[in-house]
């Protein structure tokens, strides 16, 4: 039994490769906004303003690690922010220092 599409399959183009490897890394913009979302409001003031813009300007490599940070604690995060510890991972030191020249970018 052959079943019909029910809508018609998307066409190719270039310019959605970007959207389907996003996708594909569960890097996709909504999702990560609301994992930026903490349970600080603190936090949420650091974060959500650097997501909403400034995210979708990053290369795919950051936003991965980008990812990668919000997984980590608010405690941790809220410290390594603030300067009052290092990260557990060195890696994530660009990305502490994009968000903060953000906030100064942004005030």
């Amino acid at each position: 039994m052959v079943f019909a599409r029910r809508y018609p399959a998307r066409p190719y183009h270039a310019a959605h490769a970007e959207e389907l490897m996003t996708e594909s890394y569960d890097v996709h913009p909504s999702k990560i906004f609301w994992h930026s979302r903490r349970g600080m409001l603190e936090l949420d003031l650091l974060l959500v303003p650097f997501t909403r813009e400034a995210f979708e300007n990053l290369s795919l490599e950051d936003k991965l690690l980008y990812r990668d940070f919000l997984a980590e604690e608010d405690q941790d995060l809220w410290a390594w922010l603030m300067k009052r510890a290092e990260p557990s991972e060195a890696r994530f030191h660009p990305m502490i220092d994009q968000i903060l020249a953000h906030k100064v970018a942004s005030t």
